[in-house]
């Protein structure tokens, strides 16, 4: 039952997506300035999660709940948030030189797959089309596994789907991307953790320090490291 709830929760949200991906082409602003969400949808056999995402410029906040916790990451300038909203803590690290001087490219930071994967070396396969939207499907395959990804065939570039088979852990993971919107009005203080968070703060070199040791570092994980430590 819970198998069948997820393909139709997967199946809507892309249907949204061949919608709100067309909207996006059309009304997509300029680098540095654009606005940008979606909402992100990963399944394997231990079960489904949802993420949602905005962004304006190089400021990201993405939201997801883990075990009844409510997961919030902040990339703003030069510091990455990482907080329990639920029990109102979590740290605030600076954020590396490396991963600083990236947001002066105005990319989107987060769904950039495509431009991660073709970096990589991935190759394209083949064209199909997931729910009436065009797409251009990519294949990389190394000492990891293998990962393929289905891209609109626009000028956005935008992910619609992710497979990720992990040779370690003999494991699969689908992540779908649904409903991209652009062009939204977010104000700068939505980049900002809410007063009532108590915050540790953390200079660069600490938390890499308490990384390699494998010292825990705050309530919750550290989910977006490349915005924290640089492509």
């Amino acid at each position: 039952m819970r198998t069948r709830m997820q393909t139709r929760i997967a199946a809507l949200g892309i249907a949204l997506l061949c919608a709100a991906a067309a909207s996006a082409e059309d009304r997509a602003p300029s680098p540095g300035t654009s606005t940008w969400f979606s909402q992100v949808l990963s399944h394997s056999d231990t079960g489904l999660n949802v993420t949602y995402f905005w962004s304006k410029g190089a400021r990201l906040r993405a939201e997801t709940v883990v075990a009844g916790r409510r997961v919030t990451t902040i990339v703003s300038g030069n510091t990455y948030y990482a907080y329990d909203a639920v029990a109102q803590n979590g740290i605030a690290v600076t954020r590396s030189p490396k991963a600083i001087a990236i947001d002066a490219r105005g990319e989107r930071p987060f769904g950039r797959e495509f431009e991660n994967l073709v970096s990589q070396g991935a190759e394209r396969v083949r064209d199909e089309d997931v729910m009436g939207r065009a797409c251009e499907v990519f294949r990389l395959t190394d000492d990891l596994g293998r990962r393929e990804l289905w891209v609109t065939k626009d000028k956005l570039r935008l992910p619609v789907r992710v497979v990720v088979f992990r040779r370690d852990a003999q494991k699969t993971t689908t992540t779908d991307f649904v409903n991209w919107l652009t062009g939204l009005s977010i104000a700068d203080g939505f980049f900002e953790p809410e007063s009532s968070i108590a915050l540790q703060r953390l200079d660069f070199e600490t938390y890499v320090k308490r990384s390699s040791t494998g010292e825990p570092i705050g309530p919750v994980p550290v989910l977006y490291t490349d915005l924290l430590v640089g492509r």
